[in-house]
């Protein structure tokens, strides 16, 4: 998929949740639980055991239907790596050009973190395609968010930490590009009880805000 449809996809869809497992089984039932609530992205970070393992089977088992891609990439020797098992993107928590550049390099969509208006201009100055703002929530969430878009309004984000069902709305009527979901759309919890299903309402939910607010987004133009 080219890199033009990975970023649509993503916009479309207005969700990039933030998979956090113990396991690789695991992993994979959450990733279930995601699918079967009609999310089709899914990004997941390299502090689950044996995340590679997780790319290349969702990537070989899901893969047309589910579009995956690597989270917590600190360095472009894992971004290469994340790339080479079939990531589609690329997220990191913080700004590192040498990742940047591998990503730009191989054609594949990149979204380094930042915090700082400096931060998140040299990331999308350096090819960074949606910067993630992390960790949003500690700055003002949605308020921080629409802040930046004031002046920065050519530069798409993607705010992470603090978006939950009693927010979601707030930040994609601020701007956000997407949203960074973790704990709150993919528990563990739930696949740990064998509730996936808790999972899958939550997708649902937070699907439902999006059309809501872009519904709203397109009345006010």
């Amino acid at each position: 998929m080219k890199k033009s449809q990975v970023l649509a996809r993503i916009h479309q869809t207005g969700l990039l949740p933030v998979l956090r497992a113990s396991s690789v089984n695991q992993a994979m039932a959450l990733a279930n639980a995601i699918e079967a609530g009609g999310i089709s992205v899914l990004e997941v970070t390299m502090t689950v055991p044996g995340a590679l393992e997780v790319i290349r089977r969702l990537v070989q088992d899901a893969g047309d239907r589910i579009l995956i891609g690597a989270g917590t990439v600190l360095d472009s020797e894992t971004a290469r790596t994340c790339m080479l098992a079939g990531a589609s993107f690329i997220v990191s928590p913080a700004l590192n050009l040498k990742t940047i550049e591998i990503c730009q390099r191989y054609g594949v969509a990149v979204f380094p973190g930042a915090l700082t208006p400096t931060e998140i201009v040299t990331a999308w100055q350096a090819g960074g395609d949606v910067v993630k703002v992390f960790p949003c929530s500690a700055v003002g969430g949605a308020k921080y968010l629409k802040a930046l878009k004031g002046p920065l309004p050519q530069i798409e984000l993607i705010p992470t930490g603090g978006v939950s069902l009693a927010t979601a709305h707030e930040f994609l009527v601020a701007g956000a590009f997407a949203l960074g979901v973790g704990s709150d759309l993919i528990d563990a919890k739930a696949i740990e009880a064998g509730r996936p299903e808790i999972i899958t309402e939550n997708a649902r939910k937070y699907l439902a805000i999006v059309q809501q607010a872009r519904a709203g987004a397109s009345t006010a133009e």
